[in-house]
């Protein structure tokens, strides 16, 4: 595992120390503050095969995303061996593989950048942390912080899917509903974590839930031959898998460990009911504004600016991608699609983007051939209550 060099400022560029806990920059001259990344000397690593760094994990004390251990912190993991999901081909496009995210344990994506945060909380001595959750980070933060012996208090929206509630108060988590959404969460946390004493590991409010989201960028790559597709589809709520996945991109071209050629288009998949992402990036500007009266039943989507908005603009004019919206009409229907024909059950922000994959296909933007990654971001049974009443099924007991 490489030392950390420094932690960079995605805005400014100012380099920060890694030895004490840090949040986002503290040099940049203008508001808000730049995300911080991690930064490593790799150059111990440059003319090494892949093959031989990954084939050391079968003999790690750890599996799933720490097979990647030569590009992530040197600090011994809190982990329940997350990563390293499947990579499953459609049977109906040739070309369509999609990451099933749901396999990660707390039934999530949110597993990776959970991990790898409160593995450097418990390295850094904090003993508080605090986030606001749409869902599924909630039960991924109950989770390892619990096995790390570290308090976890979490603000979530009333309305979560019922799963995220019922998951994070059984691992034994400060749980506080808020009538709002994830900003009114999140500004919650704000006003109160100096008094409280909490260390606030909200999405890019601190640099290791990228880091933990970046090994998604390593699989699907190294699980593809090391090769990269041609686009991806990232369901966007705050977008960190998208930046940690371009993150990746960029130190497996350093390493040479990524075949020669051009880096995927990504796409950015919202729902219609809160898009703020797809308005920004059609209007050609440089961040999103503020949505107002945010509406859909994709609870990780329902996300009204994300933090991190600049830096997944960026990317996705960089890669030739686009950002795409999609109504819960549609994502209810490709998610029923997907059930019956592919015998997978989707999150409806995974169905989120196997619908915007349809609907591009239809409109020409990509062709059959072009080989596709879609991530379902989460298992679909955390959503039972949610798919239930979008489909309009009862409990048995009530029919």
């Amino acid at each position: 595992m490489p030392a950390i060099a420094y932690l960079e400022c995605s805005r400014c560029h100012a380099r920060l120390s890694a030895d004490t806990p840090q949040t986002l920059c503290t040099r940049c001259p203008d508001q808000p503050a730049g995300a911080l990344y991690v930064r490593y000397d790799l150059t111990h690593l440059h003319g090494s095969s892949p093959d031989d760094i990954v084939g050391q994990a079968a003999s790690l004390p750890w599996s799933g995303m720490w097979r990647y251990h030569a590009v992530l912190p040197d600090v011994e993991p809190v982990t329940l061996g997350e990563g390293w999901t499947p990579m499953l081909r459609s049977k109906r496009h040739r070309g369509v593989y999609l990451k099933e995210e749901g396999a990660n344990p707390t039934g999530s994506f949110k597993a990776r950048g959970l991990a790898l945060a409160v593995t450097m909380a418990r390295h850094y001595g904090l003993r508080k942390l605090a986030v606001p959750s749409a869902g599924n980070a909630a039960g991924a933060l109950a989770a390892y912080a619990a096995l790390a012996d570290i308090e976890a208090h979490i603000f979530m929206p009333r309305d979560v899917p019922l799963a995220n509630y019922v998951e994070a108060t059984a691992y034994g988590a400060k749980v506080t509903l808020v009538d709002g959404v994830i900003s009114d969460c999140a500004r919650m946390v704000g006003e109160r974590k100096q008094q409280e004493g909490w260390f606030d590991i909200s999405t890019l409010k601190e640099p290791f839930r990228v880091e933990g989201k970046k090994t998604m960028g390593y699989e699907l790559v190294e699980q593809l031959g090391w090769e990269y597709p041609d686009a991806v589809f990232y369901p966007t709520g705050g977008g960190v898998g998208l930046i940690g996945m371009w993150k990746a991109f960029d130190e497996l071209e350093q390493l040479g460990w990524v075949k020669p050629g051009k880096r995927p288009r990504m796409f950015a998949i919202q729902s219609s009911g809160c898009a703020p992402v797809v308005r920004a990036f059609n209007e050609g500007a440089d961040a999103s504004q503020m949505w107002q009266n945010p509406e859909t039943a994709a609870s990780g989507l329902r996300v009204p600016k994300a933090y991190g908005d600049y830096i997944i603009l960026d990317i996705l004019r960089a890669s030739g991608g686009m950002a795409v919206a999609v109504s819960d009409e549609d994502i209810f229907s490709s998610l029923k699609d997907w059930a019956a024909n592919e015998g997978i059950f989707l999150s409806p922000e995974g169905a989120a983007a196997t619908a915007a994959y349809s609907q591009l296909l239809k409109s020409g933007v990509l062709d059959e051939s072009d080989r596709v990654v879609l991530f379902n971001t989460g298992a679909g049974l955390k959503y039972t209550d949610v798919i239930a009443a979008a489909l309009g099924l009862k409990a048995p007991g009530l029919i």
